[in-house]
């Protein structure tokens, strides 16, 4: 019954919070509340009212890893939004591809999905946050969380996803989203382990500030009688 519904969501969900706010730190409880409220009072209802769900799904699957990564560091920095952005875009060719199959049970229940109400736009969408995919591992060394290594290691990877959305935003068939679909379920892990690989250590980070701290020490030492 819905009442059943909301005492076991409540019983996973406030302990939940609690676990985070006190055993990790306040932020990353924040999130995951924020997150909660997200996805039952406004993701959930605009289903059935708005083809603008899809979007604000996609914040609610970008927030789990910018979680782990202010639990880890206790800040929501740029590596958070970057790890917060790779995953709101490929949930894009990931979702729209599964429910371009899905098109005659989403009408019957009434759900506006791009796929059913938008079908040009659900295409191109697609293709567009799979190219940004692209931009996104190209700008993680210049924020300094990896080496140039992964940009050049993940353009495969988000070159062949991004072929095969093209092919589904030409194609527009089953064939070609279950392509796209299959390829977005090992392509996510596959650029975050890459990702992982080419990461910046914090150690060579301090390092770094260290030295470029202790250069301007002696630039002072210089200038000052």
């Amino acid at each position: 019954s819905p009442l059943l519904a909301v005492c076991f969501a409540a019983s996973c969900g406030l302990p939940g919070i609690a676990l985070l706010t006190l055993g990790v730190n306040p932020l990353t409880g924040a999130l995951g509340a924020f997150n909660i409220f997200l996805y039952t009072c406004c993701y959930t209802p605009m289903k059935r009212m708005s083809i603008a769900n899809t979007w604000v799904g996609a914040v609610v699957g970008a927030i789990p890893p910018i979680m782990g990564w202010t639990a880890a560091t206790g800040t929501l920095d740029a590596g958070a939004l970057l790890l917060g952005g790779i995953l709101y875009s490929w949930q894009f060719p990931h979702f729209n591809a599964l429910s371009w199959g899905l098109r005659e049970d989403y009408s019957r229940g009434g759900y506006c999905m791009m796929s059913v109400t938008h079908p040009g736009l659900c295409r191109r969408v697609a293709l567009r946050h799979c190219l940004a995919l692209i931009g996104l591992s190209t700008v993680a060394p210049a924020l300094d969380i990896t080496t140039w290594m992964f940009p050049v290691i993940s353009l495969p990877l988000n070159l062949y996803i991004s072929y095969l959305a093209f092919r589904f935003y030409r194609d527009a068939d089953r064939s070609s989203s279950r392509k796209l679909f299959f390829c977005s379920l090992w392509h996510l892990p596959t650029l975050l382990l890459v990702m992982f690989t080419c990461k910046k250590s914090f150690l060579e980070k301090e390092d770094k500030g260290d030295r470029l701290g202790g250069d301007h020490g002696r630039a002072m030492e210089i200038r000052l009688p």
